[in-house]
């Protein structure tokens, strides 16, 4: 872990007795009390902090839930209702789990795209980043499998559409896509079989994620944070202790995040989610227009974008995991875009594209949004495969500040102090 000096002292002879043994509280204070942050970290960098409360809260409100659902074809739909109706607050403990899914969805595309912005992607940070992505992969699996069980009529079409993409593979394997769909259906139709095994998988991917997680912390404790200047801690000046300092700035946006989060729990439990996924599933009646959950819908649109089947699933998953392979596409030497004028502008662009997908994928696939789907997918790729490697070469950043201290109070320490002394 990074290096820094202990300022942990036990405050009693036990305390003593246990450091000498298993120091794990002198562990924890030096990775959470005393680690040294950079003194510039906005309020950006407090959604690492937002994501690990909402697995918490995901983690923990899943577990009670899953005392009462009952995983089975037949008493799924009316069970869910059952904890809303006649379990002791069951309706709050679902309302928190539901909008508590699209929040964590949402920190973690802020999440991202600070990472993006500020190039915290970049050398040493690469295993840090990729363990970021199997996160997200994690958490959409997760939330796939979370999505199907209510049952409803959006959860029943939704998980047959998008596990039959898998039957694509059929066009490179004969057979073998056939055989994976029947595999994760457990027969030749999504059934309460296949229920039962998104069940199973809902509840146990969770506790994958919250093991993932702890690397990441693990990671990120290695190579230290990035910061909005991109510039490693040269000196005592350019951090401060993470508590009280970045802890406060995490509660204050945790209860900002999270008035926010109550207004949805209380008011409006159903705004993120679809009308039709409160009539029970019909293997005869298909709803006019299938879409997943909003935070699928960037990839969803993406995948419809896309004429050919086997190319249109092979471009939704490319999607994803190109991220993985970002620290090498970009070859800009600078790692923060605020000192990047031309990459700038392209990221920004990005991000429009992104937000458009996930318009587009909302609507039905007919003109015009099918075209616009199209050019917007067009500009994902061309982003990260072209202009992420070009601009990075041609692109003259600007001037960067020698040191965090610098980019905050305009100029060093040091300087100050030879001024105020004289010279000596």
């Amino acid at each position: 872990m990074a290096s820094h000096e202990s300022t942990f002292r036990p405050a009693s002879r036990a305390g003593k007795w246990l450091d000498e043994r298993l120091p794990l509280p002198r562990l924890m204070h030096g990775q959470f009390v005393d680690f040294p942050t950079p003194r510039n970290i906005n309020y950006l960098w407090t959604t690492g902090g937002l994501l690990t409360f909402f697995l918490g809260v995901q983690i923990a409100t899943g577990i009670v839930l899953a005392m009462h659902y009952i995983p089975s074809a037949g008493d799924a739909f009316s069970s869910v209702e059952a904890i809303r109706r006649d379990v002791n607050y069951g309706w709050l403990l679902r309302n928190i789990h539901m909008v508590g899914a699209s929040f964590f969805f949402l920190a973690a595309y802020i999440h991202i795209g600070r990472g993006l912005y500020y190039g915290s992607y970049k050398a040493p940070r690469e295993v840090l980043w990729i363990l970021g992505v199997v996160l997200f992969l994690l958490m959409m699996a997760t939330a796939f499998m979370g999505y199907s069980l209510p049952w409803g009529q959006m959860s029943f079409w939704a998980v047959t559409v998008i596990t039959n993409l898998f039957s694509s593979v059929d066009a490179v394997v004969p057979g073998l896509g056939t055989r994976i769909v029947q595999w994760l259906w457990g027969g030749f139709s999504v059934s309460g079989t296949t229920l039962t095994r998104f069940y199973a998988l809902h509840y146990l991917l969770p506790f994958a994620i919250a093991g993932v997680v702890g690397l990441h912390i693990w990671a990120l404790h290695v190579v230290g944070q990035n910061n909005p200047t991109g510039l490693d801690i040269k000196q005592p000046s350019d951090s401060v202790p993470m508590a009280p300092y970045a802890i406060m700035k995490d509660i204050f946006a945790l209860s900002v995040f999270v008035l926010l989060f109550a207004w949805f729990v209380f008011y409006l439990p159903d705004y993120l989610g679809h009308s039709d996924n409160y009539i029970e599933a019909n293997p005869l009646s298909t709803p006019p227009h299938i879409v997943p959950e909003w935070y699928f819908l960037p990839y969803y649109a993406i995948l419809r974008a896309i004429p050919d089947k086997l190319l249109g699933v092979i471009a939704m998953f490319s999607s994803i995991l190109l991220l993985v392979f970002i620290p090498w596409l970009d070859t800009s030497r600078v790692r923060s875009a605020k000192y990047r004028p031309i990459y700038k502008w392209f990221f920004w662009f990005f991000i429009i594209s992104v937000v458009a997908l996930g318009y587009l994928g909302s609507k039905p696939p007919e003109p015009p949004y099918v075209g616009w789907a199209r050019f917007f997918t067009a500009y994902y790729f061309l982003h990260l495969l072209v202009i992420l490697p070009i601009v990075g070469v041609i692109e003259k950043s600007r001037p960067l500040p020698r040191s965090i201290t610098e980019a905050v109070l305009g100029k060093e320490p040091a300087a100050q102090g030879a001024s105020a002394g004289g010279g000596k």
